[in-house]
Parts: C-alpha cells; sequence; structure tokens
C-alpha cells in the first residue's frame, strides 16, 4: 500500500528549557516520600493484629488535634503494608506521589495500569480517620462493588468499614459472609459461596468510614434526601471528602446533564406521532437547515408552508396553530440529529439513551421538553408522558458541596483549565512506574468512509495474522456492526463489544489482550479494566508470545470531539512499560473532518493528486485534527460554564431551601421556632390570636412536630412550582438580548424576585394552615401524595433546550416590534411568551 508522506516541522517548547510547576510539584513530593519509606521496615515487623490497633491510635491522635499532613506518613506507610500482606501488592513511590496529590485535594494524572485504584486506599484511610466519611465515585455499579471488595480486603486489614452503593441495592463490605449456590454439590447439598457483600440499607453503606458508588448514585442520594419527610430515612451525611475515578468523565464529559428527580403529569398528545410523520416529509436544505455543531434545526420559510400544508393550519405562528411549533421542531430535530444506535437504541419497546462518553445505555434517563416523545414517535413505540421537576442539580454543583474534592484519570491535561476555573482542582501529572515503551503512529487519512474501512480491515488482518493482538476503538454501535462486517469479508473472527451486549464486558476486556485476539469496541472498554497481555488471567508463557509480537495494538477508526476521548483509547496499549502501538484511520466523511476541518485537506489532497482509495500519513493534518479538537473543547467549555453560571444562581436559593429544610427536619426546637417567628410577624392580629389559642390547645411538643410537616410540605409544594417557573425564566430571558439587556443578569434580577415572592407565599400559606392543626395530626401521614409516590421513582433526564415560536399578529417577514430592527423571523421568533409581552405593550 503505498503512503504519502509530507515533511513537518518540529516545535520547541520553553517549558523544557526551564522547568514546570508540575516538576516542581512533584519534587516537594520527595520528602514525604522518604518519610513513608524510612517506616517501611518497622511496619513490616508488626503483627496482623497491630494494624487495627494503629488505626485506632490515629483516629485518637486526630482527634486529640494532630493535622492529617502530620499523619500522613504514617497512615501512608500503613497502607502499604496492609496492602502487600492481603494483595500481594506494594504501592511504588510514584503511587505514593498519587496519594500525596490526592490527599491535598488536586487531580492526578496517571497513565493506564498505573494502579489508580490501589492509589485511591491511601488518602482515603487517612481522610477515613476523621470520622467524617469518604466517598469514593466510580464511573458504573460494576467498578463500585469490584473496588469495594478488591480493595475492602485493605480497609478491613485496617479496621475501617467499607459501604457500597448500587442503583438497586447498598451493601457492607463483609469478608465472613456466605450465601447458598442455587447448585449442588456431588452430595447434593448447596454450595456455601464467599460473598463478601452483605446487603444492607442505604443509611448504613453512607455510615461506613468509606463508601464506593457512582456519580448518579451519589447525586440522587443527595435529592432523595432533600423529599424525605423522616430524619430516620435521611441516607448521607456530610460531604466531607470525595475521590472521583475518571474524573474527568464525571466532571466534564457528563457536566451538562443535570440529576432530575420528576414525576410523570399529563398524557401525552397525538401530535408527536403527527408530526413525526410530518418531520419525514420534510427535505434537509430546502425545508429546514441543519447546524450539526450546536445540534439545532431552522425552518425555512418553504419548510413552514410546507408543514402548514401538510397540518391543514393556516398560520402554525398563529394563536390556534402555536401548538404545532414547538412539537414540529423538535420532530425535525429527532429526525434529522438523532440517529438510532448512535445516540439511542430500542429496547424491549422503549428508546434508551446511549452515553456519548461512554457507549453505555442509560436505562431510565429520557431527554426533556419532548425531544425523547419525538423520538418514541418517529421510532413507532409507545410515547410516554411528559414529567414535572421535583429536584435537580448539576454535577459541577454537587461535587463543589464537597470540603474537598480530589480526582484521579489518564487524561487530565488537556481539560487542567477548566478543572482549575470550574472547581479550583490543579491538575498533577505523576510519573510512571516504568518508562512507556508505546509508539503512536501519525493518523492515514481517507478521502471515503468506505475506503477507510476497508484499510482499517487489511491492516487488522495483518496484524491478526502475525497474532497481535488488536483493539478496535469506534465511536457509536452503528459504527461498531458496520465495521464487524468488513472484517467477516476478510475473514477475520473478533469479539464485538458496545451496549448491546455490555452484559459480557469484563469477559471480553478480559481476553482482549491474547494472541491474535482482535475487539471492536465503542468507549465502553476505555475505562477502568486494564487489558493485560496474555489475556486475564494468562500465563507468563502467553504474556511472553504477546510482548514478542509487539504487545497491543490500539487501531482508532476516528477521531473524537475531545482529545482526552482519543488518550483514552491510546491508553489501552502499552501498560506498565509494556510494548505497543496506536494509530487512528480517519476520513474526510468522519464528523470531525467534514463539520471543522474538511475544506483545506480536500484542498490539499486533491493539489497532490492523491487517488481516493490512498492513505496520507503527515503530522500537519494531524495537528488541523487537533486544533479542532481544541476548538470543540473550548465550544463545550463554553457551553458547560455558560449552564453552570445559570445553575449557579438555582443553586444559591436550592442552598438556601435544603438549609432550612434539614432545619425543620432534624434541627433543634429553637430553630423551628426562630422561623414561627418569622412566619407570625407576616399574620394580622387576628390570625396571631387564633395561632396562639391553638398553640396552647395542641401542646407546646405536639405543636411544634405537626409544625416541622406543615412547613416542609409547604415548602415542598411551592419550590416544585418554583423550578417550573425557573425553568420557564431560563428559556425566556434570552430574548432580552435583543433590547441590549443581558440574559444572565437579567435571569438573576428576576429569579431572586421569584424566590423572594414564594418565600412570603410559604409563610402565608403556613398562616392559613396552623389553625387546621389537630391532636390527632401524625407527621408520618402528612406527606403528600404525589411526592410520596415519586420518591424513590427517579428519573435522570438530559436537558435540551430549544426554541418555541409564538406570536398571532406579526407576520414573519414583518420587522420585529422589539426594535432590533430584523426580519421577524431572524428575531422574534426566537422566543415565545417574551415575545408576547412585546406586542402587548
Amino acid at each position: 500500500m503505498v503512503k504519502y508522506r509530507f515533511n513537518t516541522y518540529m516545535s520547541f517548547s520553553l517549558k523544557n528549557l526551564f522547568g514546570n510547576q508540575n516538576n516542581r510539584d512533584i519534587e516537594a513530593f520527595d520528602p514525604i516520600v522518604k518519610k513513608i519509606n524510612d517506616l517501611e521496615a518497622e511496619y513490616r515487623a508488626l503483627d496482623d493484629s497491630a494494624f487495627k490497633l494503629k488505626t485506632t491510635d490515629l483516629q485518637a491522635s486526630y482527634s486529640a488535634g494532630t493535622a492529617l499532613d502530620t499523619i500522613l506518613p504514617e497512615a501512608f506507610a500503613l497502607v502499604r503494608e496492609a496492602s502487600r500482606r492481603t494483595l500481594g501488592q506494594r504501592h511504588f513511590d510514584v503511587q505514593l506521589m498519587g496519594g500525596i496529590a490526592l490527599h491535598q485535594g488536586k487531580i492526578a494524572e496517571m497513565r493506564t495500569g498505573e494502579g489508580k485504584t490501589l492509589v485511591a486506599t491511601l488518602p482515603a484511610y487517612l481522610n477515613a480517620i476523621t470520622g467524617s466519611g469518604v466517598h469514593v465515585v466510580t464511573v458504573n455499579d460494576y467498578l463500585s462493588r469490584r473496588d469495594a471488595v478488591w480493595m475492602g480486603q485493605i480497609y478491613n486489614f485496617l479496621g475501617l468499614s467499607v459501604g457500597v452503593i448500587n442503583h438497586e441495592s447498598s451493601f457492607l463490605y463483609d469478608p465472613n459472609h456466605e450465601t447458598l449456590d442455587s447448585t449442588r454439590d456431588s452430595e447434593g447439598s448447596f454450595k456455601v459461596v464467599k460473598e463478601f457483600l452483605r446487603p444492607v440499607t442505604r443509611r448504613e453503606a453512607y455510615a461506613a468510614d468509606i463508601t464506593y458508588g457512582t456519580n448518579n448514585e451519589f447525586g440522587f442520594d443527595y435529592l432523595r434526601d432533600n423529599l424525605e419527610y423522616s430524619k430516620e430515612k435521611l441516607r448521607q451525611r456530610e460531604h466531607a471528602y470525595a475521590i472521583v475515578d475518571e474524573i474527568d468523565s464525571i466532571l466534564i464529559d457528563e457536566a451538562r446533564t443535570p440529576l432530575i428527580i420528576s414525576a410523570p403529569t399529563t398524557d401525552s398528545e397525538n401530535l408527536y406521532k403527527v408530526c413525526a410523520d410530518i418531520a419525514k416529509k420534510l427535505v434537509a436544505e430546502e425545508h429546514f437547515t441543519v447546524d450539526e455543531k450546536l445540534k439545532a434545526i431552522t425552518l425555512t420559510p418553504s419548510g413552514i408552508d410546507r408543514a402548514e400544508q401538510l397540518l391543514g393550519v393556516d398560520n402554525i405562528y398563529s394563536e390556534k396553530g402555536i401548538k404545532y411549533v414547538h412539537h414540529l421542531e423538535t420532530a425535525v430535530r429527532a429526525q434529522s440529529l438523532y440517529r438510532i444506535d448512535k445516540e439511542y437504541v430500542v429496547r424491549e419497546g422503549e428508546v434508551v439513551i446511549v452515553d456519548e462518553f461512554t457507549g453505555r445505555l442509560q436505562p431510565g434517563r429520557r431527554w426533556s421538553e419532548g425531544l425523547h416523545q419525538a423520538i418514541e414517535a418517529k421510532e413507532h413505540v409507545d410515547v410516554q408522558k411528559e414529567s414535572k421537576t421535583f429536584a435537580s442539580i448539576t454535577f459541577q454543583n454537587y461535587f463543589r458541596m464537597y470540603s474537598k474534592l480530589a480526582g484521579m484519570t489518564g487524561t487530565a491535561e488537556t481539560s487542567s483549565e477548566e478543572f482549575y476555573k470550574v472547581y479550583g482542582l490543579v491538575t498533577l501529572v505523576i510519573p510512571t512506574h516504568r518508562t512507556i515503551a508505546r509508539i503512536d503512529h501519525n493518523d492515514l487519512i481517507y478521502q471515503s468512509e468506505q475506503g477507510k474501512y476497508q484499510a482499517v480491515a487489511r491492516k487488522v488482518k495483518e496484524l491478526n495474522r502475525a497474532g497481535q493482538p488488536v483493539l478496535i476503538g469506534t465511536v457509536s454501535i452503528e459504527k461498531n456492526e458496520t465495521l464487524s462486517q468488513y472484517l467477516l469479508r476478510e475473514g477475520v473472527s473478533h469479539e464485538v463489544l458496545n451496549a448491546k451486549n455490555h452484559d459480557r464486558e469484563g469477559e471480553i476486556v478480559a481476553q482482549a489482550g491474547r494472541k491474535g485476539a482482535v475487539t471492536i469496541a465503542t468507549n465502553l472498554a476505555g475505562r477502568g479494566v486494564d487489558i493485560k497481555l496474555g489475556g486475564n488471567p494468562g500465563t507468563p508463557e502467553e504474556y511472553e508470545a504477546v510482548k514478542a509480537v509487539g504487545g497491543l495494538f490500539v487501531l482508532g477508526t476516528e477521531r473524537h470531539d475531545a482529545r482526552r476521548i482519543d488518550n483514552q483509547l491510546r491508553g489501552r496499549s502499552a501498560r506498565q512499560g509494556d510494548p505497543g502501538a496506536t494509530q487512528f484511520f480517519v476520513s474526510l466523511e468522519d464528523s470531525l473532518m467534514r463539520v471543522f476541518a474538511s475544506d483545506t485537506i480536500k484542498k490539499m489532497m486533491g493539489r497532490f493528486g492523491i487517488p481516493e482509495d490512498q492513505p496520507i500519513e503527515n503530522r500537519m493534518v494531524t495537528n488541523a485534527l487537533e486544533k479542532a479538537q481544541e476548538k470543540i473543547e473550548g465550544f463545550n467549555f463554553d457551553a458547560r460554564k455558560h449552564i453552570l453560571e445559570f445553575d449557579d444562581v438555582l443553586n444559591f436559593q436550592r442552598k438556601i431551601i435544603y438549609e432550612r429544610r434539614r432545619n425543620m427536619l432534624v434541627g433543634e426546637d429553637s430553630r423551628v421556632e426562630s422561623y414561627i417567628d418569622e412566619v407570625l410577624s407576616l399574620a394580622t392580629e387576628e390570625e396571631r390570636n387564633t395561632i396562639s389559642l391553638k398553640r396552647e390547645s395542641v401542646g407546646e411538643a405536639q405543636f411544634l412536630a405537626v409544625l416541622r410537616m406543615i412547613v416542609l410540605q409547604t415548602m415542598d409544594m411551592f419550590w416544585v412550582d418554583h423550578l417550573e417557573m425557573m425553568d420557564y425564566l431560563r428559556s425566556s430571558v434570552n430574548l432580552r438580548a435583543y433590547g441590549q439587556r443581558e440574559p444572565l443578569v437579567e435571569y438573576k434580577k428576576e429569579g431572586l424576585r421569584f424566590f423572594k415572592e414564594m418565600e412570603e407565599s410559604v409563610k402565608y400559606e403556613v398562616i392559613k394552615l396552623i389553625p387546621n392543626i389537630s391532636l390527632a395530626a401524625q407527621p408520618v401521614d402528612q406527606t403528600p401524595k404525589n411526592l410520596r409516590e415519586i420518591k424513590e421513582g427517579a428519573e435522570e433526564i438530559t436537558k435540551e433546550r430549544v426554541p418555541v415560536v409564538h406570536t398571532d399578529t406579526v407576520g414573519r417577514n414583518d420587522e420585529c416590534p422589539c426594535g432590533s430592527g430584523k426580519k421577524f423571523k431572524k428575531c422574534g421568533m426566537l422566543n415565545t411568551e417574551e415575545h408576547q409581552k412585546l406586542l402587548n405593550k
């Protein structure tokens, strides 16, 4: 095969000449590591029974006022020796450095295979000594259970308890927990199986010294706690210290997806199905334009006319037709921008979202504002009810509640600016234990996707014949299965790993390093599980056989939007000094190239007369791709920052409400009495007298107990309505930019007014309800039925706001009455109710 090469230039960085802050920070760890190493011989001589006593001594020392930094060398040395005795794994010096960085509330970037799971035991143990509880956050339930059982041996040896929070169950690590298997032994008795994880309540799991769980579960439990009416049902303690594994995935990739607890409201209209049928009859560019960068569509005048014709409506922007506009635009977005087996799959008659970063299915998660229903109508499955929000929070604001936050990942440096600006987290790149032996080849660029797939199949066949294991990374289930067909034509046997068969993930990944193994995977295989040469478990002979043929070859079939995702894929190869190689095969038809970088490269390839089925290998093109990725990263950073700025307004209000709610639920009576005084200051003389008489007749203790419930219920009801108003306000302030007013400032101003009005409304409602207190009132029975029903039925919704249009007096081509000087279709049509207010003036 012919490869076209062009000369490129080398760059020179001043930081290589003068050193950098990262190196200086790492060097500052050397004296601490030396202190830990100096204790090793002493601790190796201890009896096993002495380790729990040492933990007790450290707890007493901390309670007496000794700082954790002073305790650190001894604590880390204890963990290292406990690990050696229980797991047979001794922390390397670079792992100690990673642990120090985590204890200091920083992000430790450590390459794949450097043992991040083991590193977390060091700061987790040290900070658990405080008694406040440590949360270790993982990306999925499987890793939470795996890490708790694996590392639980260390913590148990040291006398600490370990909890696990999973989606449907909670556990405590218990080395003595056994269960009976469903199979029988040769004598007919049921087999006794070690389980290590004993089922417990959520509250018990959180009461452990160290608790493992996913970001979703921690966040949802926080929201659920703020819907409870009994302090005995509260799950979480304080948010003291969190260690986030794969922190870039959790705090950046998923940061635009708020956690929302919602309940179904009204039945969905048949309009979703009607608009889905119309959307299929509209033609791109003729009837609507598509902006793939923003995931948005715009109906053209021709498209509006066609839609009105199909709907039998004279003007969809009139009062009679307005209900069609939002549904129609959403249906077109669903038809043109959301594809089956990429953004979602249909499983058992339901549309299930596929996480764009991990490739995993997200059951229970739904797009909001009618988008999910539009896709359901498009795929001819049952259209579900719409939902009403009862509680919500973004991951940014949830994790910023922790007094100390730290994280680990193999790919944080490219996002270090965002980590620092949003979370105040500094990123430290930790040196590897062994020299990296991976070879990263330049990208191969093809003119067509078909040509690229043919080349990939030939390359994999070549590597497979040599016995070198290959991991092929794809960006979607659809591409995953397409490439599988190309490999079958070449006669290459392989495994396919995606969200459709994620149940076999552990098994497939464990064997991906065997000699001659070929594995096609979405990003699913990119996090949390090492691919070991020779397979897992593999013999030393199998390991050496794979090492001899060059180790694992990672082949990327498309560049991702973020460089971190590409680096994660590359990081699957060459762990712990093993050999390995990586290369990306890209085409001008790939999403990234087509949207951001294709024109320049197309001209270059045409200028040199390169055949369509031949690649070029050019560092300059690779640089162009990385520049495109930087643009997207910047765009996404701005989008997340924008969302956070607005959510910070609501978060300020949320903190006030939740703190007041917590005081009502578990606070001292004096706090309740203080709030009553605030309420009574608004009552009339007659209401004050009535309340005083009621207080005397009911009795102080009963009065305060029932009043707690009344205040909680009233706050919750008004807070739910307030969330809906704030959501509407969020979508309506954008039009004010046309009047030279800053939307965020307007949102803050209006949001504060709404919040103050809500607070006053709560107090007036409480005044009205107090006279109805009776001796028979029981707090446990006071829970409103709709809140009680949804407390355990949380679902996660992806918030995607889309413009809605509403007017009944202004034509599409008329000048907008807001004064912008633009035609209405280019200005006022971008919003609804806010524009109607302008018309009414």
